[in-house]
């Protein structure tokens, strides 16, 4: 699987990708290695550096930085949590599986969460200019539609249960994402008390 590639199709052309993604065979070290190791990296970076060397404007605050060393903490534990919440969104995918009539196993629930992620991931450079991180909602939502897409050819999903299955793993992604977000704050926090 050539990275780029794999990036440029299932952002341009989903609908024709998802079959071939589908018939791959593969494990989960080789998607993480491949794959989701150097995609994940860039919100991890892409935010450190528009936090720490830009920052953002606040009226009657002026410019708003983050100090290296949170940042740097902010980076690495949101860069790990990133990667776990991968997996696990992926472990909770699979076993919603037979509820909506779907199969697939782990390394299938797995290629469908972090190919889903691709506009999320490449929209992470937005974070360079930390106010237009917001757009990143768009790239999100377009992960959503690209989750729909995949389920039937990698999950195997019924036409009738598409939909549903969506709807719940978005939930159960969206709440990964928001605790893990939340973790790496923590962490950002407690390392600007310590220095």
């Amino acid at each position: 699987m050539n990275l780029q590639t794999r990036v440029i199709n299932i952002l341009s052309k989903p609908a024709q990708e998802w079959p071939v993604i589908a018939s791959e065979s593969t494990d989960v070290a080789a998607l993480y290695k491949e794959y989701i190791v150097p995609l994940a990296a860039i919100p991890a970076i892409c935010g450190f550096l528009g936090m720490t060397l830009i920052g953002v404007t606040v009226p009657f605050m002026g410019q708003i930085r983050t100090p290296l060393v949170s940042g740097l903490a902010g980076l690495i534990v949101g860069y790990v949590l990133a990667l776990v919440g991968i997996f696990l969104a992926a472990f909770i995918v699979d076993k919603l599986a037979p509820s909506f009539q779907s199969s697939g196993g782990i390394v299938q629930a797995l290629k469908i969460v972090a190919f889903a992620s691709t506009p999320s991931w490449v929209a992470g450079v937005l974070q360079l200019i930390p106010m237009l991180g917001v757009l990143a909602l768009l790239a999100a939502l377009y992960g959503v539609y690209l989750f729909y897409l995949g389920l039937p050819s990698v999950m195997k999903t019924p036409a009738d249960k598409v939909i549903p299955y969506m709807v719940v793993c978005a939930v159960v992604i969206i709440v990964i994402s928001v605790v893990t977000a939340s973790i790496s704050g923590v962490f950002m926090g407690a390392s600007r008390m310590m220095f």
